[in-house]
């Protein structure tokens, strides 16, 4: 959208700013993308007119703006030293700054003051100070204060010990505390006290009058509102302010035409003048509210005919709710408009809400140019403006002129707000400024701000990007102190970066404070950290967060227990915290088959058969039967360490015990191949094969594997042989391992046709693969075309990519271009070459010579992220 909204300025609209020619195309080109790693205290402004202006003039031009606002900085110390200083030290240097007290002075500070406690001080100093006396105006300030913080409860009890405080006798007593409780929010001990006083024969003054009567409006007591009313005009104190708190009763009761009526009759009646534009705002405001824009545009636009009122409040109202209603543009097109034809300014929080929801739209030209009209105006900013002025320079990629006016800020009083810091620390961190973003994070802390989650992970993320693990660290800790948690990414990524810098205790540290919280982490993160610590031999901490893993509600898999206890084994003591780790995992969790199952194919895949087998004996001590499960794994443990007799003896045992079936007999089956024990394996499967047992495809597919390793072709035949005659068809692996052997040998072919000779009946698919052993073989002439080949193997079995990989590798001895034909006709059929495939094709070509086209083949291999195989690689 910024982009989009940029591109479409044509012609750049130049101001003035202190003396520069600033335009927007100077927006333009600070917006565009600009390198990550370029510093920023060399990153020119372009701006139009005067060519190049270097940021440090914008700068100044901005400082200057911002210093115009005198009352910042003397405000801002005057807080500073309520906030940092002891009381006494805070009354001694208070007066030496010789403060101008007066009521109108007093006001304007406890109006800018955000710190509730520091306005309080301030209150209680200034009416400590010979000369200087609180006015109602000052107290129903500080009331307003309490109020709008909410402590009541410190607001009724200023209120109760009113009569104790030094400075009272110069104030109405009774008005005071009227006023006190009726902005309070306590309407019926306000409306006690005056009933009090005019039994007394007092009465209250027209500030307090109007102050009860605005609190009653905002408690809705309507009816207490019309007998106060009554009072002020039977008083004779009824002026313009009655009138716009009566108009305001009307908009809270949804009374508008009343409203409405009201302020008509008074301006027909002379009763208001030119100030009654106020009135007219609280019902265009109460309007807006009810979502009916267009009537309180026309009723806007009446007053506006008849020029009876002034409207310059009543605009700033039209604009803020046309702006809060996402009706920005008519907003905009309002302002134009007046500008032009009345010559209307808005106030600074009228610009403040337009520039602030165009920064939030990313609106940067139209936020550029009422920046500029504000100072060309001269309407001095405040911290609104000056905190979106720095959000403006970084959201345009002007960093360096945010960075140069927040470095400055003490000279103007400028404040960082929440979106300030977070602009700008995400903009540094976007321009490699790392360093820069860290500390303006550490001055955002010391201010009591803390970052949202986006830009803390966009800071983590930089620091961790550039190893600054110790920052991260910090970081990281801040957080939880202020109970703001990281994304899970963020510290799941951070711990592991702690673990691959072998800073295991710090990682371990950071899981400490984040099990404080309570936080539950996610899945990814809990994995990544366990592999963490067990890469860095803290295997005994990541059993811990194993156990944590599973607390959380999580279910690991068993390769993260393989992982774990794997690891165990390469510490001291291992046994001892193999067993130590189990006995933790059943005293938090409740012992089942499935848990100590975990514990015995971890200990299985750690070359621990003794240990499996405890633990299998410990699953029976403890009155749990063991399951088909716990014997598979037993099993596997005993036939992948070599321990054959073992394996042998327990499976004579299990036989005892429970009925053999498929599984633990193809357990059995492939177990004995993988350790290279094919006679003991065919005498099994012929065994089941006696008892009814059907053996899987896996146990033929080890069988024939291994058998052909060990050159047994006459037996690999009788299988096959009998394989199909069940009416089972070769499967993709065994047809690739024949064919595998078959590039390597002849002698497959020759044993094949010699036991096939002696049978009286041959099968078609039998005849068939005969026929392609005998192609990969080479003892059939050489077929020009490959896709006779592909027909023929698809008649056999179904192909893959690995069968076209051995296609690939007989073609590429004899004839490179038909293999180069095959690899497109591979991409064609819809597979993706492997590194096998790539490999196959390049050490062709450089066997037959043809080195320019096999690297430009390396090239694309590389881009896909595959290796040359080491053959490959001696052969080049």
């Amino acid at each position: 959208m910024l982009r989009t909204k940029l591109s479409s300025i044509t012609t750049p609209r130049a101001f003035r700013v202190l003396g520069f020619s600033i335009s927007t195309s100077t927006v333009y080109s600070a917006s565009q993308p600009h390198n990550r790693r370029v510093h920023p205290r060399h990153n020119p402004v372009i701006l139009g007119g005067i060519g190049t202006l270097q940021a440090k003039d914008v700068v100044f031009s901005f400082k200057q703006w911002f210093k115009s606002s005198k009352n910042v900085l003397l405000m801002d110390r005057i807080f500073r030293i309520l906030a940092d200083l002891s009381p006494e030290e805070a009354d001694a240097a208070l007066a030496r700054l010789r403060l101008p007290l007066s009521e109108r002075f007093v006001l304007d500070v406890l109006a800018y003051g955000k710190d509730v406690l520091s306005c309080l001080k301030f209150f209680d100093w200034v009416g400590r100070q010979p000369g200087f006396h609180h006015s109602r105006a000052t107290f129903h300030a500080t009331f307003k204060i309490l109020t709008r913080a909410k402590l009541m409860s410190l607001m009724l009890g200023f209120l109760q010990n009113f009569t104790e405080l030094r400075y009272v006798h110069r104030v109405r007593f009774y008005d005071t505390l009227v006023m006190g409780y009726a902005v309070a929010g306590k309407p019926e001990i306000a409306l006690q006290l005056f009933a009090k006083m005019r039994f007394q024969g007092l009465d209250l003054d027209s500030f307090a009058y109007h102050v009860l009567l605005n609190a009653l409006v905002e408690e809705k007591w309507f009816d207490a509102f019309r007998d106060v009313v009554e009072q002020i005009r039977m008083r004779g104190l009824d002026n313009e302010v009655t009138y716009s708190i009566i108009v305001k009763n009307f908009c809270r009761q949804g009374q508008l035409d009343e409203a409405k009526a009201f302020v008509e009759q008074l301006v027909d009646n002379g009763r208001i003048g030119l100030s009654g534009g106020h009135m007219v705002g609280l019902i265009v405001d109460a309007l807006c509210k009810r979502k009916r824009f267009e009537e309180a545009g026309k009723w806007l636009e009446e007053f506006r005919v008849s020029r009876m009122v002034s409207l310059e409040q009543a605009y700033g109202v039209w604009i803020r709710d046309l702006v809060r209603a996402g009706r920005l543009d008519r907003a905009l097109e309002f302002l134009r408009s007046k500008k032009e034809s009345e010559r209307y300014v808005p106030e600074v929080w009228g610009y403040n809400i337009l520039i602030c929801r165009l920064l939030r739209e990313n609106r940067l030209v139209e936020v550029f140019d009422l920046l500029m009209e504000m100072k060309e105006d001269q309407i001095l900013p405040d911290k609104i403006t000056m905190n979106a002025a720095l959000c403006f320079f970084c959201k345009a990629g002007m960093v360096d002129v945010a960075f140069e006016l927040y470095a400055s800020r003490a000279e103007f009083g400028l404040s960082p707000n929440s979106m300030a810091y977070s602009h700008l620390i995400i903009t540094l961190c976007g321009n490699g400024s790392t360093d820069e973003a860290y500390h303006v994070l550490k001055h955002s802390l010391e201010q009591n701000y803390f970052p949202g989650k986006k830009t803390f992970s966009v800071l983590a993320n930089a620091l961790y990007r550039e190893g600054k693990l110790d920052k991260m660290k910090d970081l990281i800790l801040v957080s939880l102190d202020r109970n703001i948690m990281p994304s899970a990414s963020t510290y799941g990524k951070f711990i592991s970066a702690l673990c691959g810098a072998r800073k295991a205790d710090d990682g371990y540290m950071i899981q400490g404070e984040l099990n404080k919280v309570n936080k539950v982490a996610s899945k990814n993160y809990y994995f990544n950290t366990i592999h963490g610590f067990s890469a860095l031999n803290r295997a005994d901490i990541a059993a811990i967060l194993l156990i944590e893993f599973q607390e959380k509600g999580h279910t690991p898999s068993r390769s993260l227990f393989r992982t774990v206890i794997y690891r165990l084994f390469d510490m001291d003591n291992p046994e001892k915290r193999f067993l130590k780790f189990l006995e933790l995992q059943l005293s938090q969790l409740e012992p089942t088959c499935k848990v100590y199952n975990l514990f015995i194919d971890g200990a299985g895949y750690a070359k621990k058969p003794k240990l499996a087998r405890e633990v299998f004996e410990m699953m029976q001590r403890s009155g749990i039967v063991p399951n088909l499960r716990s014997d598979i794994l037993i099993l596997q443990c005993y036939l992948k360490n070599g321990r054959i007799s073992d394996a042998l003896n327990f499976f004579s045992d299990l036989q005892k015990r429970r009925k053999i079936g498929r599984k633990l007999s193809n357990t059995m089956v492939v177990g004995l191949c993988k350790a290279n024990r094919a006679d003991i394996a065919l005498e099994m499967l012929k065994q089941f094969r006696e008892n009814g047992l059907t053996p899987s495809l896996e146990c033929y597919e080890e069988l024939v594997k291994v058998l052909c390793t060990n050159r047994r072709y006459n037996v690999v035949v009788n299988l096959i042989d009998e394989f199909e005659k069940d009416g089972r068809r070769v499967s993709s692996f065994i047809g690739n391992t024949l064919l595998l052997h078959s590039l390597k040998t002849h002698k497959l072919f020759e044993t094949w046709f010699r036991v096939k000779d002696t049978c009286n009946e041959i099968s078609f698919p039998s005849l068939m693969l005969g026929q392609v052993i005998g192609e990969f073989s080479g003892c059939f002439g050489v077929k020009q075309d490959f896709k006779y080949l592909e027909e023929a193997i698809q008649q056999c079995f179904p192909l893959d990519l690995y069968t076209y990989n051995m296609l690939l590798r007989k073609l590429s001895r004899i004839n490179m271009d038909l293999a180069l034909e095959l690899f497109c006709w591979i991409r064609r059929k819809g597979y993706k070459p492997n590194r096998w495939t790539y490999d196959t094709l390049v050490h062709g070509l450089v066997k037959q010579g043809r080195t320019s086209e096999a690297d430009r083949w390396v090239e694309e291999m590389f881009r896909k992220g595959f290796e040359l195989t080491n053959a490959t690689k001696l052969l080049i």
